[in-house]
């Protein structure tokens, strides 16, 4: 999850099907079946702000020596928000040196300081479902940190996660992720995951891709694979985001040097001339209809 929000009344969908195959190596059991996934974000209130539903489907079918069970349910269902609370890049902007290329073009060390988001939301469990423990609390609340650096062409985020705080099945955990833009249309990431909890302690690495289809629609695939095999977890995806922004107002997020105010300072004057040409020509035409 990236530290910007959308964008204020932006609306972004991102939805997946992924395929699953899960082996335990000392439970003897396999799971083999599909997924789906749904992300709904939309910035509201504030620029930074936007409010987030995160939902995932699977079905497959859970197989041991002595049992075979069909299982469906939602893994996944979450509700939160996101703000951004801090902006290195908000009122400044970079001159450029105008007798040096060199300079222009060097390493800036103010890339190193990251965009910080917070997130917080409720994990809710819907209804008798086989991929959560019926010992596991219904409501429970997840934490995020979110940073975002950006150098050239690569954006590096992390989330630092702390899920399912004050229950039982409480885990945290981290996922870093690098970003690369291979052209105005192509770009490509991997990314690597740990969970630490007392049920559950794995690492993820994953690898994709992602084509720009049309100017609001994104089209992507991935594949991840996990370090442990209690179990051993594959997991392949095809994915879709499409948004909506015809509502958006670009907002101007640098700060205002001499030309902006000397712009400021043509488009008071043309507004205040336009003014005064209009009501000289409504005193003309007054003029020319008032009886004598």
């Amino acid at each position: 999850m990236s530290a910007f929000s959308v964008g204020k009344t932006v609306i972004q969908a991102e939805a997946g099907l992924y395929g699953i195959d899960e082996s335990h190596k000392y439970l003897n059991y396999d799971a083999k079946g599909f997924g789906a996934e749904l992300s709904v974000r939309y910035g509201a209130f504030f620029e930074q702000l936007e409010f987030i539903l995160d939902m995932q489907y699977q079905n497959d079918n859970y197989t041991t020596d002595l049992t075979e069970e069909n299982r469906s349910g939602l893994k996944q269902f979450t509700l939160g928000a996101k703000f951004l609370v801090y902006d290195p890049n908000k009122n400044f902007e970079r001159k450029p040196n105008l007798y040096s290329w060199k300079a222009n073009h060097a390493f800036s060390w103010r890339e190193l300081i990251p965009a910080v988001a917070v997130y917080g939301g409720f994990n809710v469990t819907i209804g008798n479902n086989p991929f959560i423990s019926r010992f596991e609390e219904k409501l429970t609340p997840k934490g995020m940190i979110m940073t975002q650096n950006q150098f050239g062409k690569y954006v590096l985020v992390t989330n630092i996660i702390a899920d399912k705080l004050m229950s039982n099945y409480m885990s945290f955990g981290y996922i870093v992720t690098l970003t690369r833009g291979f052209s105005p249309r192509w770009s490509g990431f991997i990314e690597n995951q740990g969970i630490q909890s007392d049920h559950y302690t794995d690492g993820i690495f994953r690898g994709g891709a992602a084509y720009l289809l049309w100017q609001n629609i994104q089209i992507d695939a991935s594949i991840g694979k996990n370090i442990k095999d209690t179990p051993s977890t594959l997991i392949g995806g095809i994915g879709l985001s499409w948004r909506f922004d015809d509502n958006y107002e670009e907002v101007w997020n640098r700060a205002p040097d001499k030309e902006d105010s000397k712009d400021k300072e043509k488009d008071k004057k043309d507004k205040k001339a336009k003014k005064d040409k209009a009501k000289k020509r409504l005193d003309e035409v007054e003029g020319e209809t008032k009886p004598e």
